[in-house]
């Protein structure tokens, strides 16, 4: 899985691991609101790095967790979904807007392996400085160059390059920044 070759979803190490995501996910969006040492320490255990001032509002959801990092002075609004099986890399000073789904998972067209639970995953980066507006969704395998912003709802199926607007499902750049 960690080499973005298939695997056994229902492997019993990944599903440990996806119980021990779950159970601190869990944690997380249990904490008070203001109690923001209790997040921290939260999110530093079940993500792989967490950059200095970085700010994430639960509820929060997160496959694995150790194949995420958050850069530092990120801000992540509500409702973010990890689909982490795949690594997510989140470069510093992003705007994640509310219930926006980073989904690294693909799984095969042909039914059969389908059936028998195989998976692969495609890693998605958000490049410095990235502004990802409410709802969008990041595809498998996409990369978002740095200053990129994303208009609210859109589907991102492909690479964006920096300084750009995009928007629109699949998104498409509509001017350059």
């Amino acid at each position: 899985m960690l080499a973005g070759e298939h695997y056994l979803a229902d492997d019993p190490e990944l599903t440990a691991d996806a119980l021990r995501a779950e159970q601190l996910a869990d944690r997380y969006n249990a904490t008070r609101a203001g109690d923001q040492r209790a997040r921290d320490a939260i999110l530093r255990e079940l993500l792989a790095e967490v950059g200095e001032e970085a700010v994430v509002r639960p509820p929060l959801r997160a496959d694995y967790g150790y194949q995420t990092t958050i850069g530092p002075r990120t801000f992540v609004n509500w409702g973010l979904v990890l689909a982490d099986v795949g690594r997510v890399t989140i470069g510093a000073d992003v705007q994640i807007g509310p219930n926006v789904q980073l989904l690294t998972p693909t799984h095969p067209v042909d039914p059969e392996p389908r059936r028998a639970k195989w998976e692969a995953s495609q890693p998605i980066t958000l490049g410095d400085n990235v502004w990802l507006g409410g709802g969008v969704i990041v595809c498998p395998g996409v990369t978002i160059g740095e200053n990129t912003v994303v208009g609210a709802g859109s589907v991102v199926v492909r690479d964006l390059p920096a300084n750009v607007v995009a928007v629109g499902n699949p998104a498409r750049v509509v001017r350059e920044i």
